[in-house]
């Protein structure tokens, strides 16, 4: 029996999990998943530069699984550039260290530590946010695993 999953830990929740080639119906596309460990990966390697042990590190998993995870989400990459289809970011194996709040009044995106309560919106003082966290299935198992300094 294989061993279960380690839960990976990512920096903060994406914003925008949903893309697909402009004037095409999305019911018309193939679909390609990304998992948001998968996102994690391409976003500390090809974004912040980080190596891959440094990368590993931060995501609380080995450097060997982080260079499959790359490599996977490269591939799927490829294949939503490449062949048009409709990539949508969601799921894994995750622990959030921060969270991001939209405000739905004014548009203001807030990033806080995932253990901090979050209510009103630092601009316009609404309280019609949304909880970027939560509407991914994640929020007090995250502020239990994290280590985050409140």
């Amino acid at each position: 029996m294989p061993r279960p999953a380690k839960n990976r830990l990512v920096n903060s929740p994406p914003v925008y999990c949903d893309f697909k080639p402009c004037g095409t119906r999305g019911r018309d596309l193939g679909k390609v998943d990304l998992s948001i460990d998968e996102f994690e990966a391409i976003r500390l390697a090809d974004l912040e530069g980080m190596d891959h042990e440094t990368a590993a590190a931060s995501m609380n998993i080995s450097r060997p699984t982080f260079s499959r995870l790359i490599e996977k989400a490269r591939r799927k990459i490829a294949e939503f550039l490449m062949e048009g289809k409709h990539l949508k970011i969601n799921g894994g194996n995750i622990h959030f260290k921060k969270n991001i709040f939209k405000c739905n009044s004014c548009g203001e995106i807030s990033r806080q530590c995932m253990r901090k309560e979050f209510t009103d919106c630092p601009n316009c003082k609404s309280s019609d946010v949304t909880n970027i966290a939560s509407e991914m299935g994640h929020g007090n198992c995250c502020r239990t695993e994290t280590k985050e300094p409140l």
